[in-house]
Formats: structure tokens, C-alpha cells, sequence
């Protein structure tokens, strides 16, 4: 048995979170006028991508701790429900409906019968959210606001604006293309053209804003 310790974060939720934090700093960037805007509409830019991706970040943070403590609690629900029905059909229901839809739509009694005499055996799971909970938690606020800087820091080192927004799209679909990349490979799918997809999702985003005046 492996000793290893299960990550605080799966690789999707990892992604998921770069990804949106780079997605929501370009919903800033993209909006900078190159024509008008000077240091000052640069540095509130800058100021305001970072103070919106801490506040999102925050939110997500709260958000995956509530989705935590209601997973939990669905699961110890199930378990009760399991230990005081003595109803067979009503509890292969009760675990076909936990089951993803894939499994559910093939598995058989016998399966379902094995299955409920293991659930039967395992403890119920504590609903309490504990130390590893927040630092999750914590790492789901702290992807969101990083995934600030690789968008605004060329705006900090360049002094030309429309360079400094050239480099930083540049530094954003790089980025997106590594999360896509990185997505595609967990999911065994193609990884390459999921990380050119995931950097179209960017490019169609910069796009839209120019077009709505950005």
C-alpha cells in the first residue's frame, strides 16, 4: 500500500483555478486603451485586476470548503440510510444513484450487492472540516491570485504600454496553454491541443473585449 499522501488539490481543480485567475486578469488587460491610457490608468488596472482576483479568490476558497462539507455530508447521509434500510431494491437505488452515470448504467445486482456489504463495514466519515480542509482552501485563493502576475508583471518592467500588453497576452496564453496542457494530460486526452484550445478560449476572450470597446 502506498504511504503517500493524497494531494490537498487534484490537478483539475488546479487548472481550473490558474486558468480562471488568468481569464479574469485579461478581463482587465484587454480593456487597457493603448491609445489613451497612461502610468496612472496602468497602475489602477494593475491594482484592480489583483484586488478582484483576491476577492474571486476568497470566494472560491469559501466555495470549495461548503462543496468539501456538503460532499462529506452526502456521504455519511448515505451511509445512514444504507444501515437502517432493509430493503434491498431501495438500497442498490441509494447506490446506484452515488454511483457516476457511467457505472450506474451498467453495474449489476451482484455488484450492487458487494457494494453494499462494503459500504456497510466502512466508518462514517467525519463531516468536520480539519487542518488539511483550509490549507486546500487556502491553496484554491493563492492559484487564483498568482495567476495575477504573469498578466500584469510585464506592465511593472515596460514602460511602453502596447508592449507591455503584447508581452503580457503573450505570458497569459502560455499560461493557459501549460494548464491546458497539463489538463489534457491528466484526463489522458490529447494534450497538445487541449493546451492550444485552452489558449483559443484566451484569444476569444481578448477578442471579445477589444470588439466591446477594450
Amino acid at each position: 500500500m502506498s504511504n503517500e499522501r493524497e494531494p490537498l488539490l487534484d490537478p483539475i481543480d488546479r487548472v481550473c483555478e490558474i486558468v480562471f485567475g488568468v481569464l479574469m486578469a485579461l478581463s482587465f488587460t484587454g480593456a487597457l486603451s493603448v491609445a489613451t491610457a497612461g502610468r496612472q490608468e496602468v497602475r489602477t488596472m494593475m491594482f484592480t485586476a489583483l484586488g478582484c482576483n483576491l476577492a474571486w479568490g476568497l470566494v472560491d476558497a469559501v466555495m470549495y470548503l461548503i462543496r468539501t462539507a456538503t460532499e462529506r455530508r452526502r456521504k455519511s447521509t448515505l451511509l445512514a440510510q444504507l444501515r437502517t434500510t432493509g430493503d434491498k431494491p431501495e438500497a442498490h437505488r441509494l447506490i446506484t444513484d452515488a454511483l457516476p452515470q457511467l457505472f450506474a448504467a451498467i453495474v449489476q445486482p451482484a455488484t450492487l450487492d458487494a457494494l453494499h456489504q462494503g459500504l456497510l463495514t466502512v466508518r462514517e466519515p467525519t463531516v468536520r472540516l480539519g487542518g488539511r480542509d483550509y490549507a486546500a482552501a487556502f491553496g484554491v485563493f493563492a492559484l487564483v491570485v498568482l495567476a495575477t502576475f504573469p498578466v500584469v508583471i510585464p506592465f511593472i518592467f515596460i514602460s511602453k504600454i502596447v508592449v507591455a500588453l503584447r508581452v503580457s497576452n503573450i505570458l497569459a496564453l502560455v499560461t493557459l496553454f501549460i494548464g491546458g496542457f497539463a489538463l489534457g494530460r491528466y484526463t489522458g486526452g490529447r494534450p497538445w491541443l487541449t493546451g492550444v484550445a485552452m489558449s483559443g478560449i484566451g484569444a476569444a476572450l481578448l477578442a471579445i473585449i477589444i470588439a466591446l470597446g477594450g
